[in-house]
């Protein structure tokens, strides 16, 4: 059965919001007959979720994230709805097989070390023509070029991953520790390396604010506290990532122009 999203939803008997009791009921009885392990998906509840989400985002592009998403059709799915647009994969493994098959913009949501898996993305030119690779250090560059010499390999994609966690005033790290690049010095500086070598192309940059994306909508009597740091780490997050962007942005400026004259020495 084909997955279709923008297909009219047939009228359902049981609704969540009507009878949770009947609802989930539906769904167990729907599976009582096979095997596990297995999951169930409503497609009436993806089908809202998904259409929401292209309003919520108010024109602005949604990456479908396979390391959370794992079911193929879903991802296919989804990819068909207008404003949708591009995969953040799990592996480049999994980067290299969305690619084989058909997909044109996958972003690994992470840095690799994976020497098999990056050395078939240096021979193959669609894959390295549609993969982007997530970097937060200068010593995953010097690994890609350990497998594969920039004069004997396809030019690599490259996002710069940001830390967007919040340094808050007497309270300390709030957030997730998932990147050692964090202030926009740190980022303009690993933008400046990444252009200055052959074999690279700069073309993103990710910022994951885990303290707000990762928090709960209704925590209890600790609600005013996490909407409070919510604002204050949403200001700090949208400075930070304004200013690394227009670092980036220079930076790419800065190499077109001196594409042709040697990199200077350090």
């Amino acid at each position: 059965m084909s997955l279709d999203l923008l297909a009219p939803s047939r009228p359902r008997s049981r609704r969540l919001g009507a009878d949770s009791g009947a609802y989930w009921q539906g769904m167990t009885d729907a599976v009582a007959g096979l095997s596990g392990p297995l999951a169930a998906i409503s497609t009436d509840a993806l089908r809202y979720n998904a259409l929401d989400m292209v309003v919520r985002a108010g024109g602005v592009p949604i990456r479908v994230a396979s390391k959370s998403v794992r079911v193929r059709e879903v991802i296919d799915a989804t990819l068909a709805v207008p404003g949708y647009q591009g995969i953040l994969a799990f592996t480049l493994p999994e980067a290299l097989w969305l690619v084989e098959t058909g997909h044109t913009d996958v972003v690994v949501g992470y840095p690799t070390a994976d020497r098999a898996a990056l050395a078939r993305l240096a021979a193959d030119p669609v894959a390295a023509a549609h993969i982007t690779l997530m970097v937060d250090s200068i010593d995953q560059l010097d690994l890609v070029d350990a497998i594969a010499a920039p004069g004997a390999r396809e030019r690599i994609r490259l996002c710069i991953d940001a830390d967007a966690s919040w340094r808050a005033p007497g309270l300390g790290h709030i957030g997730v520790r998932r990147s050692p690049v964090h202030d926009v010095a740190e980022v303009a500086s690993l933008a400046q390396e990444i252009v200055a070598r052959d074999g690279f192309a700069l073309v993103g940059l990710m910022m994951y604010e885990a303290q707000i994306a990762g928090q709960p909508d209704k925590e209890g009597a600790s609600d005013p506290v996490i909407r409070w740091m919510q604002r204050r780490s949403g200001r700090s997050c949208s400075s930070v990532g304004a200013r690394s962007s227009r670092g980036c942005a220079t930076s790419r400026r800065w190499s077109s122009s001196t594409a042709a004259a040697p990199a200077p020495s350090s």
